[in-house]
């Protein structure tokens, strides 16, 4: 059973069976369960589009290497988190 199967099998009212006990049954993580992602931003998409876009043609590059492609284009970005904006 997938995980997605497993997470929709938990139900968070239920009143004979807590939550953290339905969730060590199913062998998931209970804060799992109160996780909600996030929307990505413009920017990050853009940057995302971009180094998608080099590595097709490089795909040898490193982090290093890519952070420095992107600074070149005029993104100010770090190794570490390319959606970092550097002031």
């Amino acid at each position: 059973m997938s995980r997605a199967q497993r997470v929709a099998l938990v139900e968070p009212q239920a009143p004979d069976i807590s939550l953290r006990r339905q969730c060590q049954l199913l062998g998931i993580s209970r804060s799992s369960m109160y996780y909600q992602r996030k929307a990505l931003g413009a920017y990050d998409l853009e940057l995302m589009r971009l180094i998608d876009a080099e590595h097709l043609r490089t795909p040898v590059y490193g982090s290093r290497r890519m952070s420095a492609h992107l600074n070149r284009q005029g993104y100010a970005v770090n190794r570490k988190c390319s959606g970092t904006v550097v002031a």
